[in-house]
C-alpha cells in the first residue's frame, strides 16, 4: 500500500502511540520506514557539536535518541533508516518527507489547546497544513 513512510518520534508519550499506529499497517518487505526526530535549533549547542570532527569514544549529546530509534528500527520487519536532524521540528520534518519522496507522514499530537497551541504552535497542523503528502495524525491519550 504504502512504499515509503515517514515516522515523526519526539520521545514524548505520544511516541508509542505512533509506533503502535505504524503497526497496524501491513508492512511488507520492500516497504522502507524512516523514524526520524528533530532536535529543536533554539538555543541548541547541538549545531555546533554536530560540526566538530569527535572520536568514536566521545558520547554523543542526543545518542538516548539514536537509542531509541535505533530499538524501533530493530522491531520493524521492513527496510529502514533512522534521520536525526537540527532545526524547525515542521519544517523538517516536511523536508525530509520531500527528499524521501515518502507516501505518507505518521506523527503524533501532543493535544495542546487554548493558550499553549497558540503560544507553541501545532507541530502536526504545520506538517498537515504543507505536507505533499498524506498525513496520519495520531492522537493522544
Amino acid at each position: 500500500m504504502f512504499k515509503t513512510i515517514l515516522v515523526a518520534i519526539d520521545g514524548s508519550q505520544s511516541t508509542d502511540q505512533v509506533m503502535e499506529a505504524l503497526d497496524q499497517f501491513r508492512l511488507e518487505p520492500e516497504t522502507k520506514v524512516i523514524l526520524s526526530h528533530v532536535i529543536s535549533s533554539a538555543g541548541s549547542e547541538f549545531e555546533l557539536i554536530a560540526d566538530q570532527p569527535r572520536s568514536d569514544s566521545e558520547e554523543f549529546p542526543y545518542r538516548h535518541i539514536e537509542i531509541l530509534l535505533q530499538s524501533y528500527q530493530q522491531q520493524l520487519p521492513c527496510e529502514s533508516e533512522v534521520e536525526i536532524v537540527l532545526g524547525d521540528a515542521a519544517e523538517e520534518i516536511v523536508r525530509l518527507a520531500n527528499i524521501y519522496k515518502v507516501d505518507l507522514i505518521l506523527i503524533g499530537s501532543r493535544g495542546l489547546t487554548g493558550v499553549k497551541r497558540i503560544l507553541e504552535g501545532s507541530v502536526s497542523s504545520q506538517v498537515v497544513a504543507d505536507a505533499a503528502c498524506s498525513v496520519l495524525v495520531v492522537k493522544g491519550s
